[in-house]
């Protein structure tokens, strides 16, 4: 199967299912009187007060973990620290790595190398906050038949060796691993994994405040949350990635516009999802987005043009 990607779908899915269980849990319809002893007396089990202490939890959460994306101050929602989230993105990228074959040597391992420092050095001058304590390092798997690239927190990345033929150069390439690098630093996977713990308090608190026979449309409503709600919010992180990417690509030498060139290349293989079901904008948004995110981001290449650096991340 091909897999035509590039954001934190990979690395979403794989921090939550290190350090949570599903939080949507399946709440049957309830029997009817008598089937089950005791079943009409389901909701007199649990004190009424005790209904609301999931809320509370969700309340306190939103509280303490309100935190500033880095390069576009957007407001995110993250109960977890830098600490952990490179502690958790070391241990799934060990996972992730176990059995894949990667590429050690050869032209397009050194041109990953090449742009992956560039982009580390590029984070480290615009995100010195953040990008300054992850530890950099990008493997190339030999895959042809995925065409993706994934970023975990604190710094891990993966490109596959099948998007290679869509990026085409190093400009190209610097595009996909500047979006990557953004994931990190924007922090979205502790976000994620606070979003969907907010939506498991928020969804049990829903199903115990109810009466028993309410308590199926609490299910349906999370599993709609589920459908639309999820993919909407992670088509913003990676509309937000773009926009940050982009901004580190040219920051480290690299060529913005081949960002617009990419995503043209992306969307002419066809077969994309409908984008209100998707977790990804369509190829045609992001070119749109990233065309007018060109002006500025010309003038950043243009001003590192004019002020090179070592490229070697400290």
């Amino acid at each position: 199967m091909v897999v035509v990607s590039c954001g934190p779908g990979v690395d979403a899915e794989m921090m939550i299912s290190l350090v949570h269980q599903p939080v949507f849990p399946v709440i049957m319809p309830e029997r009817e009187h008598g089937s089950e002893p005791g079943a009409a007396c389901m909701s007199n089990r649990i004190p009424r007060s005790s209904r609301w202490i999931p809320f509370v939890f969700a309340v306190v959460i939103t509280a303490i973990g309100c935190q500033q994306v880095s390069g576009t101050d957007r407001r995110q929602l993250n109960t977890y620290t830098v600490d952990d989230e490179i502690a958790l993105g070391n241990a799934a990228f060990e996972e992730m790595l176990g059995g894949a074959k990667l590429v050690t040597s050869g032209s397009d391992f050194e041109q990953v190398q090449r742009v992956s420092m560039r982009i580390a050095a590029s984070a480290t001058r615009l995100h010195p906050e953040i990008a300054d304590r992850f530890d950099w390092e990008v493997v190339l798997i030999d895959d042809d038949d995925v065409v993706n690239a994934w970023a975990l927190p604190g710094g891990k990345m993966a490109v596959y060796t099948g998007i290679l033929p869509y990026t085409r150069n190093e400009d190209g390439l610097a595009a996909v691993m500047g979006h990557e690098a953004a994931h990190a630093i924007a922090r979205h996977g502790g976000e994620n994994m606070t979003r969907q713990a907010l939506a498991g308090l928020v969804a049990m608190g829903a199903a115990l405040a109810v009466d028993p026979e309410d308590r199926e449309l609490v299910a349906l409503a999370a599993g709609a949350y589920g459908l639309l709600g999820e993919p909407a919010f992670s088509r913003a992180q990676e509309s937000e990635a773009d926009e940050l990417g982009v901004f580190l690509a040219a920051d480290a030498g690299y060529d913005p516009r081949e960002a617009v060139l990419l995503w043209q290349r992306m969307g002419a293989r066809g077969g994309e999802p409908l984008e209100f079901l998707s977790s990804h904008p369509n190829s045609e948004t992001r070119v749109r987005r990233l065309e007018a995110l060109m002006p500025l981001a010309e003038e950043i290449r243009r001003r590192r043009d004019l002020d090179p650096v070592d490229p070697t991340p400290r």
